[in-house]
Order: structure tokens, then C-alpha cells, then sequence
């Protein structure tokens, strides 16, 4: 049997906040509150499903993702004014891309503290 994942919940302060900038972030929309939790669908495959019950504990999410999909989110950043983004860990939010790999790569930094990783190439 393949393994496959799912979901995973995604602890934040607001949920349907949380949700949202996500969504916005990635280009997807919003699922219908499912339970406690809001969903965003990332693929086929997968569901991130936010959750506000418990205490945040932020984490790191990294996607691989196409250049399309890549050059789409990094617009998106560029028009969003107040989300901080960069190019890695060791040059903090500068608002720039890494080309690690021989791909494009960035993080986000989400409201709730969840480190938001895209690249194009799978990181060596």
C-alpha cells in the first residue's frame, strides 16, 4: 500500500483567519467548515484543516510546487503589503527568492507564526 497524507490540523488562534490567509496565499479557496475545523483543500491528496481549540504551536510547511504556481504565489507576495517573506532562515524576511537546488524557493511567515516554505526544486 502507497501511504498517502491526508490531512493535518494546523493549530492557529483564528481558524477561519488562519484558513483565509492560506487560501489567499496558495490561490485556493476555502473549504466549508467541517466540525471544528476550516479546511483548505491543497490537492487531490491533501487537506490542511485549521483548527483554534488548542494552543498554536507554530510549524514549517514546505511544498513543492511548479513554476507557474511558484512565480503566481511570489506576485501575490509582492502586492501584499505587512506579510513578511524571504529568501531563508539565514537572511531573515529581505523579500527576495533563493535559487537553491537550481530552483526558486521562498518562505512566508503566516500570522499565527507557521513558517510557509515554496520551491521548485527539491532542496539538496
Amino acid at each position: 500500500m502507497t501511504i498517502v497524507l491526508n490531512h493535518t490540523i494546523v493549530r492557529v488562534a483564528d481558524k477561519r483567519a488562519a484558513a483565509t490567509f492560506f487560501a489567499e496565499l496558495m490561490g485556493l479557496p476555502v473549504g466549508a467548515p467541517s466540525g471544528p475545523f476550516v479546511p483548505v483543500r491543497i490537492n487531490a491528496d491533501l487537506t490542511f484543516d485549521f483548527d483554534d481549540r488548542g494552543p498554536v504551536e507554530p510549524g514549517h510547511y514546505g511544498f513543492l510546487v511548479d513554476d507557474d504556481t511558484f512565480g503566481a504565489v511570489l506576485e501575490r507576495l509582492r502586492q501584499w503589503p505587512g506579510v513578511d517573506y524571504g529568501s531563508g532562515p539565514q537572511h531573515g524576511w529581505d523579500r527576495a527568492v533563493n535559487h537553491l537546488s537550481g530552483g526558486r524557493g521562498v518562505y512566508v511567515h503566516a500570522p499565527d507564526g507557521h513558517s510557509y516554505e515554496l520551491f521548485t526544486a527539491v532542496p539538496e
